[in-house]
């Protein structure tokens, strides 16, 4: 979870420590990058430790080979085991003298005993712990403090001096204990090592569950494609696939990148893109899309998309991104912890310090006891993973609801969101126009009429020109070569078609370009405007010669979709470059809050920034070019999956199904996440606060309560586990 820190190599995090984790991305040929899993910021490409948590550094951007992406949690496994088998003879021996036995008593105090403890919990304490030694060392010299600098330090301590008790027993006065021999706590140190190992292997399988979202993601492209070869098909790595490859795809099987029909036909199941169970008719000259199913016909594609360039490919490399990314509230958590450890450290220090001279006898034993406790109990290994877990595990959860999050800062700023601001084409309605209507003026005929514009629109790459196109190909209408072609943003577009000046646009660009006697197509338009149809004006050689009516239907989903989000306490506003009359009907139907109409794309932006200047938070939700500058200025942005890349690329958040219900399920995941956060970082904080008290014997005067460092390593370890289980939670919420 430590952003920037990647190597191409596994091992630790430069700054926490942690174990660097593979990010189970679309696989590159690029060279391999480690990561740590609490701080993305560590980056390098080899393995390692964190730098500031001590973890071992994951391999980042590769999903094959499975056997080393568990390097560290198989490596932690078995020292767990090896350790748990020396440790166990060694925690039963320091606990027989509970036996009611003489005999027992008698052995247990015995230099047998004792010396079969230093010899049993030596390789528990050199061996198996010697990653955390390591990484505790590694954490002195970056001057990065982290848990595994407490781990290290006090199973040192507990450790050295029991052996220093052992081979040196003259250094240690003879009242330090009744029996006239110094206490030893090799039973601490090694079953501490034995519970924090526990804790690490818990953590690494529980946090392998969060990479879950990716690889159900990832299992939805095939592994092999059929390519078409001169000696006929050859079945093929997916990886293998390049760019321009003609594929045969059989009835049955996925698609296995994105491209184009070029021969055959079938039916394409894409619930996996639109949320449609209906699958698709597919001819030649259809784009297919990979991972999509094919149904019971059977064509060939020319690929146009492989690897990560694919859709596939770019929702799992940025659900994977997002993961690594941190929220701002991890910056609450990093100064905690950046002042935490030192604390930690004075804290034990001073609890050794006070038992060394205000406590009862063995002082120097019950002083050793009690600092170690506090050194084990503290570790802030719960802090750390409180948020990234959460921020993983959700990001995944909406991955799999088709809602994409770029990064966890999006995530958070959703939260506190009050006003949406949706555009109208192609959010609300279906962004398909159509041409429902053409009424010529006096003089023209329908035919010429609607070829002349059709005409001037085949050189515009505006939606309600290209339904303009559509419809006088459809009507077998031949389109003629346009001369002197211009577009003026806003307004409309005009040309020379057949040597005539054609203009197509809104009265006040007609108004600019000298026509006049526009009243009564002004009056007629306010009729279609109030059924949701979109009027164009149309003169020709500079007189009134039509309207053009195109309508864009509303999405099915989207009366839902604005129930819903205003059950969650939103204020829908509703802006579009579309005429008033048409924005007011589409508004009324829907029981939008407040719209406003006739606003170019620069006025979007402008609009959402005055928004944002007076209200909690802001989201944008839009689909094409003209939406990317809004999409950018506002506190969030969400993009349309079936929109333009470039309005995606401007959004925090896309919705993979173009479906408006993606907000209020992107909205409640946000806010369970956040909450999710907070009880983590609640948990930590309390549980650190009550614990290290504890651990430096606070009770002790009153009741007699001492915390035997083996509880509070028991407690550290169930600590972590605890945080993550609660953040796997999340795989579970209904969006």
């Amino acid at each position: 979870m430590c952003a920037g820190v990647g190597s191409a190599k596994a091992g630790d995090c430069p700054k926490c420590g942690m174990a660097l984790e593979r990010n189970p991305a679309w696989k590159s040929p690029a060279i391999t990058i480690y990561t740590c899993p609490m701080h993305p910021e560590v980056r390098q490409d080899q393995p390692g430790d964190c730098p500031i948590c001590g973890m071992a550094l994951e391999r980042a951007g590769v999903v094959e080979d499975a056997g080393e992406d568990d390097r560290e949690l198989k490596d932690m496994t078995r020292r767990f085991w090896i350790a748990a088998v020396f440790a166990l003879p060694v925690f039963l021996l320091a606990m027989a003298h509970l036996i009611p036995s003489q005999v027992v008593h008698s052995f247990a105090g015995g230099e047998t005993s004792r010396w079969l403890q230093f010899v049993l919990s030596t390789p528990v304490v050199l061996w198996a712990a010697w990653p955390f030694f390591h990484r505790g060392w590694q954490s002195m010299i970056t001057r990065h403090l982290n848990m595994f600098t407490l781990i290290a330090i006090g199973v040192g301590a507990a450790y050295l001096f029991s052996a220093v008790v052992m081979l040196l027993p003259g250094y240690f006065p003879a009242s330090m204990d009744q029996e006239m021999k110094p206490a030893i706590y090799f039973e601490a140190a090694a079953v501490i090592v034995v519970l924090v190992l526990l804790g690490q292997v818990l953590e690494l399988r529980a946090r392998s569950n969060t990479g879950s979202a990716i690889k159900a993601l990832l299992d939805l492209a095939p592994p092999s494609a059929r390519k078409i070869t001169e000696l006929g098909d050859e079945e093929i790595p997916l990886d293998e696939v390049r760019v321009g490859d003609l594929l045969r795809v059989v009835p049955g099987e996925k698609v296995p990148v994105d491209g184009a029909v070029v021969e055959g036909r079938s039916s394409v199941e894409e619930a996996m893109i639109t949320g449609e169970a209906l699958p698709v008719e597919k001819v030649a000259g259809d784009k297919v899309t990979g991972g999509t199913v094919n149904g019971t016909g059977s064509f060939v594609m020319k690929a146009e998309k492989v690897g990560s360039d694919t859709l596939l490919g770019q929702i799992v490399g940025m659900v994977a991104e997002a993961q690594r990314s941190r929220a701002p509230i991890q910056g609450l958590a990093d100064k905690v912890a950046g002042i935490f450890v030192p604390g930690v450290l004075l804290v034990s220090l001073l609890t050794f310090i006070c038992w060394a001279w205000l406590g009862p006898e063995p002082k120097l034993a019950h002083a050793v006891v009690n600092a170690v406790a506090v050194l084990i109990i503290a570790c802030p290994c719960a802090l750390g993973l409180a948020t990234p877990m959460s921020i993983m595990v959700g990001v995944g959860r909406g991955a799999i609801e088709g809602v994409l999050v770029k990064n966890a800062e999006a995530l958070e700023r959703l939260e506190k969101v009050t006003t949406l601001v949706v555009d109208k084409t192609g959010t609300l309605t279906a962004g398909k126009p159509k041409l429902v209507d053409v009424l010529p003026e006096q003089g023209f005929e329908e035919a010429d009429f609607l070829k002349m514009a059709a005409s001037l629109e085949q050189s515009s790459e505006h939606p309600l020109a290209r339904s303009i196109v559509r419809a006088a190909e459809e009507r077998g209408l031949p389109l003629l070569p346009v001369m002197d072609f211009r577009s003026v943003t806003g307004g409309g577009v005009a040309g020379k078609v057949s040597g005539r000046e054609v203009l197509v646009g809104k009265p006040d660009f007609l108004r600019d370009e000298k026509v006049t006697g526009l009243e009564m197509m002004i009056a007629i338009a306010k009729g279609l405007q109030e059924e949701a149809k979109t009027a164009m004006f149309v003169a020709i050689d500079g007189k009134p010669a039509g309207i053009i009516a195109v309508a864009d239907p509303i999405k099915p989903t989207t009366q839902e979709a604005i129930q819903e989000l205003h059950a969650l306490g939103l204020k829908i506003v509703m802006l579009t470059g579309d005429n008033r009359h048409t924005a007011a009907t589409v508004a009324k139907r829907l029981g939008i809050d407040t719209f406003e109409a006739d606003v170019e794309p620069a006025g979007k932006a402008a609009y959402v920034k005055k928004l944002r200047s007076g209200a909690d938070g802001v989201a944008m939700a839009g689909d094409g070019i003209n939406d990317a500058p809004a999409l950018s200025e506002a506190d969030v942005g969400i993009a349309m999956g079936t929109g333009t890349d470039v309005a995606m690329q401007s959004a925090g958040i896309t919705l993979v199904k173009g479906d408006l219900r993606g907000i209020a399920k992107a909205i409640r995941l946000s806010r369970a996440t956040m909450r999710n956060i907070r009880q983590n970082l609640f948990f930590a904080f309390f549980y650190n606060a009550l614990g290290i008290p504890l651990a430096a014997g606070v009770l002790y005067p009153v009741f007699g309560w001492l915390l035997s460092p083996i509880i509070a390593g028991a407690a550290m370890s169930l600590s972590s586990v605890s945080v993550i289980g609660n953040a796997l939670r999340l795989r579970r919420l209904k969006l």
